[in-house]
């Protein structure tokens, strides 16, 4: 698996730093041929509207089937990232008789009992990446994005729950990828529909806000989500998931942390307008962003390629440093290499009913869900 960086191959050497949103539909259309054909993307990222719903579990299992073998053949590569959005509650995508589990707030007294759960159905389904466990600390009260999505209101409860979910989850072969870094839980605005800006002092940013992550650099984790937040007395004016201060400074440096960076969605109206700016290219590069998610209706291909020649063009000016781009190069190429691959396959249905009785299940009531990454509570 040849994933070197060379400047002559030009796009072609920088397509799998993306994570590519299926568009809607449960069988792979022309676009999604093309994109992925072209790019050969370290992986894609699976909706609801992929799956066959309301159809018998048989049915639309052998749909999912031939989606997951269509989306292999044309990246023309037997490693690949089958990512989910996967956490309880509202972010859901599989139908029944997939496990419904409630919000991760319901269940944190369970979370490792979850964990295995939603592993041992993730990995029959071929997925072998779950953008999970939340890592946010719930601290602001009219948050309109995070909520009951967050294990708890503080870093321990946060932190007590989440690393026996991850270390469960994983050992079922089903990747984890905590989120959303540096944190979420104390914004007012929802980032899939604005910039969130948080303006908290440093020590309250390292105590709390750091705090699960810090755990997580040292527990297993291989991937960590960013957040398109501002923390304006840390980074003033810099989205944490383009700024080298979160991301090389802290992540990596202060945390520890060695494994694959992974934006959170790039259409999402947080920075959705930022992208066809080559500095914007720039300094996704030269933050150490490792994977970037471009998802649904985002997943354009004629933009992918404007910022594949941004930072193309930043090589030969001078404006990306090389030698993280080839760092990057070598944590995309040892996860790939390293991840599990699912056949997809049938559980028994006293599987699901045994998984039902682990946690509470989520009610029906209605929630305003984005389909670009995470969920509105």
């Amino acid at each position: 698996m040849d994933l070197s960086f060379d400047l002559g191959r030009g796009a072609a050497s920088l397509g799998h730093r993306f994570l590519i949103g299926l568009q809607p539909g449960h069988v792979l259309g022309d676009h999604d041929k093309r994109l992925l054909s072209l790019l050969k993307p370290a992986g894609v990222v699976f909706f609801r509207a992929n799956f066959l719903a309301d159809a018998p579990y048989d049915d639309w299992l052998a749909a999912h089937r031939k989606l997951m073998a269509d989306i292999r053949e044309h990246i023309g590569r037997d490693e690949v990232l089958f990512c989910i959005d996967h956490e309880g509650g509202g972010v859901l995508r599989p139908p029944a008789p997939i496990t419904p589990f409630a919000y991760a707030r319901r269940w944190k007294e369970q979370a490792a009992d979850v964990g295995r759960a939603m592993g041992i159905e993730l990995a029959s389904l071929g997925f072998n990446v779950n953008f999970a466990p939340v890592l946010d600390v719930n601290s602001n009260a009219d948050n309109p994005v995070i909520g009951q999505r967050a294990f708890g209101a503080t870093p321990q409860e946060v932190t007590t729950a989440a690393r026996p979910f991850l270390q469960a989850m994983q050992a079922e072969g089903v990747l984890g990828c905590p989120k959303h870094f540096p944190g979420h839980g104390d914004t007012s605005v929802d980032s899939h529909y604005g910039l969130p800006v948080v303006d908290i002092d440093a020590a309250t940013f390292r105590n709390r806000e750091l705090a699960p992550f810090r755990d997580m650099a040292d527990a297993q984790a291989r991937m960590i989500m960013t957040a398109h937040i501002v923390f304006p007395r840390i980074d003033p004016g810099t989205p944490a998931t383009m700024s080298e201060v979160m991301l090389q400074d802290i992540l990596r440096g202060e945390l520890g942390f060695k494994g694959v960076v992974v934006s959170d969605d790039l259409g999402m109206a947080a920075i959705s307008s930022m992208l066809d700016r080559p500095e914007t290219s720039i300094k996704l590069a030269n933050a150490g962003c490792d994977l970037l998610c471009m998802c649904a209706y985002w997943a354009d291909t004629s933009l992918i390629l404007r910022m594949t020649d941004h930072i193309l063009a930043g090589v030969r000016d001078g404006s990306v440093a090389e030698a993280t781009l080839a760092q990057s190069h070598q944590r995309i190429a040892a996860l790939l290499s390293s991840a599990p691959q699912h056949a997809v396959r049938r559980l028994p249905d006293d599987a699901f009913a045994q998984h039902s009785t682990l946690a509470p299940l989520r009610d029906n009531s209605p929630r305003k869900v984005s389909e670009g990454g995470a969920a509105t509570v």
